[in-house]
């Protein structure tokens, strides 16, 4: 297959949406990270997703509509909660997790009987919603387990050949994937998974719960209602782990363990008094999630055998960083105290 580099303007955006229709995949830019879409309904274009990423088939999609009214098309019953939280945050980055009906095949929902919907924000994921008439799944563009693409290039370097078109809408604004929630009951969310609707904006509207999940492995025979969840995720190549501790103590660390190939993701600033290989990832939450995923692809490209990772904050869209890196890390994480 020849994967074609769409641009945006709107003679590709409409060839991308004509695409869609026929059952094939694109890979577009959203405002979190890039997706690999595919019609929601259709059984074989998401089987083809699957196969392109090699995802696993007990991992659920996110299904992506123009309009949250959309959703009573795909769902079997939405709350109130839900209705309020659409008010505030779509179209955003936020996924809640709704009882899906026979619309859905199990397939796109891994499975289960409920499927994530997000309203994307990003103005050529929209178009391409609108125009074509599809509800569209769309997992991260990016070969399953490696960290997600963030840009065309990432998309191509990982897809290319494999996938129809993939459109060209330059780098995501937020970098990590939309938070997924679920509901616990008419006033209280669960987040599955972190991202840039952050809990304290959550707080605004219900109670907000953080599922052990987002901190620790998935119990052994518990069900993945989340992408994210289940698998080592978001990882490079190289040995990731992450090392709560101050920079002095990060950097001792770092010199009983300095050989070739060893590097450092570090917070700017942090470069002034470090005497090793380093690349920064950023000085605030909202700069390491948009930088994250980008470093680690960087890190693999220089040949980075093993990263250390000065941990972030686990407030607002830092506990976004913080799951997405424990994750990348297999949940190696060394903690040291002062």
């Amino acid at each position: 297959m020849n994967t074609i580099l769409l641009e945006n303007n709107i003679k590709d955006i409409i060839k991308a949406a004509e695409m869609i229709k026929q059952g094939k995949i694109v890979g577009i830019p959203t405002e979190t990270v890039y997706g690999l879409c595919a019609d929601a309904r259709n059984e074989e274009a998401v089987k083809a997703v699957f196969r392109a990423k090699g995802r696993p088939a007990d991992n659920p999609l996110i299904v992506h509509l123009a309009d949250f009214s959309q959703a009573e098309i795909y769902t079997s019953y939405i709350p109130d909660i839900a209705y309020r939280l659409a008010e505030k945050f779509c179209p955003g980055a936020l996924t809640m997790v709704l009882p899906k009906n026979d619309k859905i095949p199990m397939i796109t929902s891994g499975g289960l009987e409920t499927v994530g919907i997000r309203i994307p924000s990003h103005p050529v994921m929209h178009e391409v919603i609108k125009i074509s008439g599809c509800p569209i799944a769309a997992p991260s563009a990016n070969i399953s387990g490696l960290p997600s693409p963030t840009c065309a290039e990432h998309v191509i370097r990982d897809m290319n050949g494999k996938i129809s078109a993939v459109i060209n809408g330059g780098e995501s604004q937020f970098g990590v994937e939309s938070t997924v929630i679920s509901f616990d009951n008419e006033n209280r969310a669960r987040i599955l998974r972190p991202g840039a609707v952050t809990k304290e904006m959550l707080f605004d509207i219900c109670d907000v719960v953080v599922d052990s999940a987002v901190l620790n492995d998935l119990a052994d025979g518990a069900e993945a209602t989340s992408p994210g969840m289940k698998y080592k995720h978001y990882s490079p190549c190289a040995d990731v782990v992450m090392v709560e501790s101050s920079l002095e103590d990060f950097i001792n660390l770092v010199n009983e363990n300095n050989r070739d190939n060893v590097y450092s993701l570090i917070f700017n600033g942090d470069e002034k008094t470090f005497p090793f290989r380093y690349m920064t990832y950023g000085s605030d939450s909202s700069e390491q999630a948009h930088y994250i995923f980008r470093r680690l692809r960087e890190l693999d490209d220089m040949g980075a055998e093993k990263i250390f990772v000065r941990s972030p904050d686990t407030e607002g869209i830092g506990l976004a960083v913080y799951n997405r890196l424990i994750r990348s890390a297999g949940f190696e994480v060394i903690r040291i105290k002062e």
